[in-house]
C-alpha cells in the first residue's frame, strides 16, 4: 500500500495540505517552484522533503484545480 504523502489536519498549519510528517505546505512548494527555485534547491533547503513528496504536491495541486470551477479574471482598465 502506498503511503499518503499529502495530508490535511486542522491541528497542523490550520488544516492546509502539507507533506506528511512535516509542516511544509503544498502552497510553499508551489510558491518556491513558481519563484524559479529548482527541485534540487528545495530539497537542499528542506532535507525532510523527497522528490516523491514534491511530485505528490504538484499532483495534489493539479487535481485540486481540476475539481474547481475557474472563472476568468477581467483585466483592469487603467
Amino acid at each position: 500500500m502506498q503511503r499518503k504523502l499529502i495530508v490535511s489536519d486542522p491541528a497542523v498549519m490550520m488544516g492546509k495540505p502539507v507533506i506528511a510528517g512535516t509542516r511544509i505546505t503544498v502552497e510553499l512548494v508551489l510558491e518556491k517552484l513558481a519563484a524559479g527555485e529548482t527541485i534540487e534547491q528545495i530539497l537542499d533547503a528542506h532535507p525532510r522533503l523527497t522528490r516523491e513528496a514534491i511530485q505528490a504536491a504538484l499532483t495534489f495541486a493539479a487535481e485540486a484545480l481540476r475539481a474547481d470551477v475557474v472563472y476568468p479574471i477581467a483585466e483592469a482598465v487603467t
